[in-house]
C-alpha cells in the first residue's frame, strides 16, 4: 500500500503490531507504536538526533553485563521504574512498601548464617541490622529468604572496583520466630555510575546524580508475594531528591549509635526493621486491558 501521511504510517504500524498472537503483545505493542509516534511529531526530531538516540541506546545496551545493568539505570533515572513498582504494587496498606531494585543486585549471592558479620575485613562503621518478617496478620514467618546488597562505606559495589567477588550482600533466612540479625558497614549515598551513556546524559542537566544512603533487601516465603524494597537512614542526604525516585516515607528509619559495651562489643550503629509480606491470596488478580 502507498503511505502519504503521517496518520496512515501511524495507523498501519499500529494495525500490523496488534496481530501479534499473545493477546497482551497484541495490546501493549500498538499503544508503543500510538505514543511513540506522538512524540517524533511533538519532538520533531533532526535526522541527526534521531541517530543520536539511536545510538545512546546501543551504547547503553553494550555496557550492560550480569553485574551492572544500565538500561535497569536509564529506567530508573526516567522514573519509568519507580512508576512501574507503584503501578504494580501488590501491598495492602499494612504491608511494606516496595522500591526499585536497582543496577546492582546479582542472582548468587552466598549463602550466610543469623548473626554473620558480611563486613569481615571491609572497612567502615560497623552496622547491626536486625528485625523480623512477618505477614499481615502479624504471624511471624520462619525461614523466610532475605536477599540482602549494599554498597559500602565510600558508595561502590563490587562491579565499580572491578572485584569479581561477592562483596557486602548475601541470601539470609529467618528463624522460626521470622526474626533475623547480621552485621555489615554503614551504608553512604553515592552517585550512580557516571562512566556510562546514561551518567553522561545526567551530567547535561542540574538533575542531582546522588542516591541517598540505603540497603536492599529482596525478601519472599512461600504463599507471599515477594518484597523488593530498602532502608534509609532518617536524616540521610538526597532524601528529598534521589536520582532514581526511590524514596518512600515508610522506608526512612533510625540507624542508632550505640556505645561499646562492657562484653566486648564495640561502638556502633544499630538498624531494627520489621518486614510486612501480603499473602497472595490477599491479592485479587486483576485483568490487563
Amino acid at each position: 500500500m502507498s503511505l502519504t501521511t503521517e496518520q496512515e504510517i501511524t495507523a498501519e504500524a499500529m494495525r500490523r503490531w496488534s496481530t501479534a498472537q499473545d493477546p497482551r503483545l497484541a495490546r501493549l505493542l500498538p499503544l508503543l507504536v500510538k505514543h511513540l509516534h506522538a512524540f517524533a511529531r511533538e519532538a520533531r526530531p533532526s535526522m541527526a538526533e534521531w541517530m543520536a538516540g539511536i545510538e545512546f541506546l546501543t551504547a547503553t545496551g553494550r555496557i550492560c553485563d550480569d553485574k551492572r545493568q544500565e538500561m535497569i539505570l536509564l529506567s530508573d533515572v526516567l522514573g519509568l521504574s519507580m512508576l512501574t513498582v507503584m503501578l504494580n504494587d501488590p501491598r495492602t496498606a499494612d504491608a511494606t512498601p516496595s522500591t526499585v531494585l536497582g543496577p546492582f543486585h546479582i542472582d548468587a549471592s552466598p549463602g550466610a548464617e543469623r548473626g554473620s558479620d558480611l563486613a569481615d575485613g571491609i572497612d567502615g562503621a560497623r552496622l547491626h541490622v536486625r528485625g523480623s518478617v512477618r505477614g499481615i496478620d502479624g504471624a511471624p514467618i520462619g525461614n523466610a529468604l532475605l536477599d540482602f546488597w549494599q554498597a559500602d562505606h565510600e558508595g561502590f559495589y563490587e562491579a565499580q572496583l572491578g572485584s569479581e567477588e561477592a562483596r557486602l550482600r548475601a541470601i539470609l533466612s529467618t528463624d522460626e520466630r521470622g526474626g533475623f540479625d547480621f552485621w555489615t558497614v554503614m551504608p553512604r549515598g553515592y552517585t550512580i555510575p557516571l562512566d556510562g551513556p546514561v551518567g553522561d546524559l545526567i551530567c547535561r542537566t542540574t538533575i542531582s546524580h546522588y542516591r541517598p544512603a540505603h540497603l536492599h533487601f529482596i525478601v519472599s516465603a512461600p504463599g507471599y508475594i515477594p518484597l523488593v524494597t530498602h532502608i534509609f537512614p532518617s536524616g540521610a542526604d538526597y532524601l528529598d531528591n534521589d536520582v532514581v525516585f526511590g524514596v518512600r516515607q515508610e522506608l526512612i528509619v533510625p540507624f542508632e549509635p550505640v556505645a561499646a559495651s562492657p562484653d566486648g562489643i564495640g561502638a556502633h550503629h544499630e538498624v531494627q526493621y520489621d518486614f510486612v509480606l501480603t499473602p497472595a491470596a490477599e491479592v485479587a488478580v486483576q485483568p490487563r486491558r
